[in-house]
């Protein structure tokens, strides 16, 4: 009877944790999406490290690998190393049209479902604001493995 008592114990521990881990989980207030396919542009041609964006202490980069893109990597100037979350869309996210950029979303839809198209590297900021870097699915080195697939926020 004392064993049973303590293997519920420890299951109500287990449970408390988890659902503490999901309460201090941080949301995104807000969405930001970027055209990384031409923020990399070129770089790409070139086998090795490359920074694409900067943003206040953030800084943005690519290791890239016979053309592809092998990782992403998002560094805090004193933070360091900062979680990347990797996202895969059946949709394009966003679309350069001349000087601007448009959100893909407000385009017409396409009628048949293109299986992965995009791949997009996330971090939250210290704002709270998620930036979102989408690549085409074919310059990704390793495809969609490991993403999860996107979900925009609701308004």
């Amino acid at each position: 009877m004392n064993r049973n008592r303590v293997l519920a114990a420890i299951a109500i521990v287990f449970s408390l944790l988890a659902i503490g881990n999901v309460a201090f989980a941080v949301a995104a207030k807000k969405q930001n999406h970027h055209d990384g396919k031409a923020l990399v542009a070129a770089k790409l041609k070139t086998d090795g490290h490359h920074d694409i964006d900067k943003k206040g202490h953030y800084t943005a980069s690519v290791e890239s690998k016979g053309g592809k893109i092998a990782s992403f990597h998002v560094v805090h100037d004193t933070k360091g190393q900062i979680p990347v979350k990797k996202y895969k869309s059946n949709k394009k996210m966003v679309q350069a049209t001349g000087s601007h950029l448009t959100y893909a979303s407000f385009a017409l839809p396409q009628d048949m479902d293109m299986g992965t198209v995009e791949i997009g590297y996330s971090y939250v900021d210290d704002d709270g604001n998620e930036e979102i870097y989408w690549f085409p699915a074919e310059e990704i080195l390793d495809g969609d493995t490991g993403a999860v697939t996107y979900v925009p926020l609701s308004s």
